[in-house]
């Protein structure tokens, strides 16, 4: 082999820090944090706390310094269970610039599976936030193996037992460190699946995955992230590395707004508003109710005025047509819905329809807009059968997704079961079915799990919901299975009513379908309206909890 002749210069998160803290020490990273409570409505009210790229680095300095003298060192895991807020954005550089791994754990978790997750990742230390400090000495009897507990933010009732003051912690250090030797390939960042199935399953994140990762989304064809936009993650810094965006956003200089537990509709209007928000990211149901506010100040005659925000990412799971219509037609919004794992990283597709594009044809332009998108540069896509052939892109047959990539894991941490299962030569078996196109634009149909068969067909849940959920009378739809004597399987749709007051009937909400080119074999058999739709702790439809709920139901 003929060596080049170019540098061997490690892909690490220290070369992003900095990057940002040479090139953007102006640019800001704004926190939204509760600073008490609303005596009248006992709703939190929110604060603002302002800091820079530059005026951060020192900060993760003192954390580096404090995190070695606590023993702190290659490979060792520290749990995080954090708020967005500027603290997590300090662990998140610190944490693998001392060459340990930062493993960012879901609050929203119940806390048994929370212990189960931290002893089988064998974390060391956790940080915590001030307002679950109260779950320390569960934690700590249940999760034996974590020595230290430190506590992000102020507890007025005093620090449990044994726990550490953030700004104690690292308030005595010094503002410089000297960064040990990082390999590209050591594990930077952890993340465990959501577990809708099971236990939790771990992924390790390394170094050259997420600058790699972040590069790519820099280009215009994917996020477009650059030192002119003011990003809102609407999606907890614990899902996926922020999808990335506290990375990809400091390579780059984007300013960055935290919103940690304001992700109401009227909030997030208001902080876009202030801070010049021109793109903010979530899941489709935060994106719901930012609309229901965005119609309802605006049919009130006080309309939210919202001139810098253009970009609406939307991930999770599939963006319904209505969505993007709506935003688009009556806020002027474009909508980017984009698609990815935690084991991916999260980037996988992104859609490539611009504001701009098919101006002579806005129907067709919304019918593409709802569509996963093309992959990332770097990143493969292919579809197999039920015998693994694969399948031909453009064909229009439906298939397994499998996906792989420098970002794309290769195992689960620890789990040799679930890593044989979901890896086939070299590809990881997403667990979605999808359909490709000629030039490579990718669809979700479904995942294989809630897939309905009905006499040997498949129907898919995904494209009932988003269909229904463009009914002016629906807020939510899920579709689900529920027995059927003669056709095995038959769809059953949930839905949760804008008006209680307004219900359509099951012959309104077939004909409405039936005009929607759905075949009347698809239909959905029954509705039966709730209240709630349970989801899961990133705001995705729980179906399991729905499968379990009518798991009894009887079809007329």
């Amino acid at each position: 082999m003929l060596e080049s002749t170019m540098m061997d210069y490690q892909l690490t998160i220290p070369s992003i820090l900095e990057r940002a803290r040479r090139l953007y020490p102006a640019q800001e990273i704004v926190s939204v944090l509760p600073v008490g409570v609303d005596p009248a409505t006992k709703a939190p009210i929110p604060g603002v706390h302002r800091t820079t790229y530059g005026k951060t680095y020192p900060r993760v300095m003192q954390l580096c310094n404090a995190l070695a003298g606590a023993g702190v060192s290659s490979g060792d895991r520290v749990a995080t269970m954090a708020l967005n807020s500027y603290r997590h954005y300090e662990l998140y550089f610190a944490v693998p610039s001392v060459g340990a791994v930062c493993h960012m754990v879901n609050i929203r978790l119940p806390v048994e599976q929370i212990c189960y997750i931290l002893t089988h990742a064998e974390d060391r230390i956790l940080f915590i936030e001030n307002v679950f400090a109260a779950q320390i000495p569960h934690i700590r009897q249940h999760a034996p193996k974590i020595k230290t507990f430190v506590v992000l933010g102020p507890c007025p009732g005093g620090l449990p037992e044994g726990a550490i003051d953030y700004e104690t912690f690292i308030g005595a250090q010094p503002t410089t460190f000297t960064y040990p030797y990082i390999d590209e390939r050591q594990a930077s960042g952890m993340c465990y699946t959501s577990g809708t199935t099971g236990n939790p399953k771990g992924v390790l994140y390394s170094h050259r995955a997420i600058t790699l990762h972040s590069l790519a989304s820099l280009s215009t064809e994917l996020l477009g992230v650059n030192s002119r936009e003011c990003i809102m993650p609407i999606v907890p810094m614990f899902h996926v590395n922020g999808w990335g965006y506290p990375y990809t956003c400091a390579m780059t200089g984007a300013k960055q707004v935290y919103m940690s537990v304001f992700t109401d509709a009227k909030n997030i209007a208001r902080f876009v508003a202030e801070e010049g928000v021109t793109v903010c990211a979530g899941v489709p149901t935060i994106f719901l109710g930012l609309l229901d506010e965005l119609d309802r100040a605006k049919s009130a005659g006080t309309p939210h005025q919202l001139p810098t925000l253009g970009t609406l990412l939307i991930g999770g799971s599939a963006t319904p047509r209505s969505l993007v219509a709506a935003f688009s037609d009556r806020h002027n919004l474009h909508v980017k819905p984009a698609w990815g794992m935690t084991e991916t990283t999260p980037l996988g597709t992104v859609n490539t329809v611009q504001p701009g594009d098919f101006a002579d044809d806005r129907e067709h332009k919304y019918d593409r807009m709802t569509f996963s998108g093309r992959p990332s540069p770097l990143v493969e896509l292919r579809l197999e059968d039920d015998d693994r052939n694969e399948i031909e892109w453009g064909s229009g047959q439906s298939g397994r997704l499998l996906i792989r990539g420098p970002w794309i894991t290769g195992s689960y941490y620890h789990n040799p079961e679930a890593t044989a299962a979901t890896q086939h030569d070299g590809w990881f078996d997403t667990g979605d079915i999808a359909t490709i196109d000629a030039d490579g634009t990718m669809m979700i149909q479904d995942r294989a799990k809630d897939l309905i068969k009905s006499g040997g067909e498949w129907i898919s849940s995904v494209d009932l919901e988003n269909e229904l959920m463009g009914h002016p009378a629906i807020r939510e739809a899920a579709v689900i299975a529920v027995a059927h004597p003669k056709w095995d399987e038959r769809p059953l749709g949930v839905i949760v009513l804008r008006d209680t007051n307004q219900s359509p009937s099951k012959a309104d909400l077939d004909h409405y379908l039936l005009e929607r080119a759905v075949a009347k074999w698809q239909l959905p058999d029954a509705y039966e309206f709730v209240d709630e739709i349970p989801k899961t702790t990133v705001g995705k439809f729980l179906k399991r909890a729905l499968r379990e709920k009518f798991k009894d139901y009887k079809l007329a």
